[in-house]
C-alpha cells in the first residue's frame, strides 16, 4: 500500500514509499483509509519501539475493512472517523491502518463526507476535554483562548458559547470577523502589544478561565485570568502561575466518546460550523504537513486519498 513514513528515528522529513497492509489481532479493525487529518504532531508523536520506516499519522476517516475476532460491535461497511496513536503497527497516513477498538472511533453521518468527517476527531477530541476542566464557571462567565482561529480553536469557541460562556479569542488580524462569525464576543490581534489591556477592559479583574491552545501563550495568557481562575495550556507549555491561577493538564482519562458523537451529530445538523482550510491530494501530504506547521491556520486542513 502507499504510504507517508518517517524514515528513520529523529527524521525531519516524510517520504512516500509502498509498505505492507498491516495485520489485524483480535481486537483491532482494519480501515481503508480515504481521508487524513492534517496536525503538527503527524510526523513526530511516534512510539518509542516504532521500526522504521514508520508509517505517520494519528487521525482519519474511512471504511472498515476488517475486524478481529473480539470485535462485536463493528462490522465490514461501515463508516468511520478515529484517532489512532502510538501503535507499533503504523499511524494513519496510508491506505490501510490497523486500529485497536480502545481507541477513539466515531460513526460517520450518512450527509458527512470524509473529508469533513477527518477533520474532526484530534480537534474535537482535545477541545472537548479541555473544556472539561473550565466545568466549575458558571454560565455567563468569560473565557478566553488564546488562538481561536485554528481547528482546536474553532470549536472550542463555539463548544465554549453553547455552554453559556461569554468568549475572548487571539488571532491573526486576517481571523477576526472569523472568529466573531463563530461566536466570539471579544477578539484580539496576539501581535498587537495592547491585546492583554483589550481583554481586561473587557472582563475586569479577569476572564475566569482560558485555553492556551497556541505553543507559547500559557504565560501570556496567565495576566488576563482572575485570580483563581484557571489556564489550559493545549500545547503543553509550562509557565508559572501567579496570583492563585491553576494550570490544569489536559485529562486525557476523560472518556468524551459520546461528546464526540453529539458534536458529529451537531457538524451533520449545521449548528457547529467545521472549516476546511485546504484539501491536499494524497501526493501533495508533504506540503499539507508543512502548511500546518506554520501553525497560522483557519480551521483543518485535509488529506484525501484517491
Amino acid at each position: 500500500m502507499r504510504a507517508f513514513v518517517s524514515p528513520h528515528a529523529g527524521a525531519t522529513t516524510i517520504q512516500a514509499t509502498t509498505v505492507a497492509v498491516p495485520e489485524i489481532d483480535h481486537d483491532e479493525i482494519l480501515v481503508s483509509v480515504k481521508a487524513l487529518g492534517v496536525g503538527i504532531h503527524d510526523s513526530y508523536f511516534l512510539p518509542a519501539d516504532a521500526t522504521y520506516p514508520f508509517t505517520i499519522g494519528i487521525e482519519a476517516s474511512g471504511v472498515i475493512e476488517q475486524v478481529g475476532s473480539d470485535v462485536t460491535d463493528r462490522r465490514p461497511g461501515d463508516r468511520i472517523a478515529f484517532i489512532s496513536a502510538m501503535q507499533n503497527k503504523g499511524g494513519t497516513w496510508a491506505e490501510f491502518a490497523a486500529v485497536k477498538m480502545s481507541s477513539m472511533i466515531i460513526d460517520i453521518p450518512a450527509s458527512i463526507d470524509f473529508a469533513r468527517a477527518a477533520a474532526v476527531p484530534v480537534a474535537g477530541n482535545t477541545a472537548l476535554k479541555a473544556l472539561h476542566l473550565l466545568e466549575g464557571i458558571a454560565p455567563g462567565s468569560s473565557v478566553f483562548i488564546a488562538g481561536g482561529s485554528g481547528a482546536i480553536g474553532t470549536l472550542a469557541i463555539q463548544l465554549a458559547r453553547a455552554r453559556g460562556w461569554r468568549v475572548a479569542a487571539s488571532a491573526s488580524a486576517a481571523n477576526q470577523d472569523y472568529m466573531r462569525a463563530l461566536g466570539a464576543e471579544l477578539t484580539v490581534d496576539y501581535l498587537d502589544p495592547s491585546w492583554r489591556d483589550q481583554v481586561r477592559v473587557w472582563a475586569p479583574g479577569g476572564v475566569d478561565g482560558a485555553l492556551a491552545v497556541q505553543p507559547g501563550t500559557t504565560a501570556t495568557t496567565i495576566p488576563v485570568v482572575c485570580d483563581g481562575g484557571v489556564v489550559v495550556p493545549i500545547s503543553g507549555d509550562s509557565a508559572h502561575p501567579e496570583r492563585g491561577v491553576r494550570l490544569e493538564t489536559l485529562p486525557i482519562q476523560i472518556d468524551v466518546r459520546s461528546e464526540m458523537d453529539e458534536l458529529m451529530a451537531a457538524i451533520d445538523a449545521g449548528t457547529v460550523h467545521l472549516e476546511l482550510e485546504n484539501i491536499y491530494p494524497f501526493e501533495d501530504a508533504p506540503a499539507a504537513l508543512a502548511k500546518v506547521q506554520t501553525r497560522r491556520a483557519r480551521g483543518k486542513s485535509v488529506i484525501l486519498i484517491g
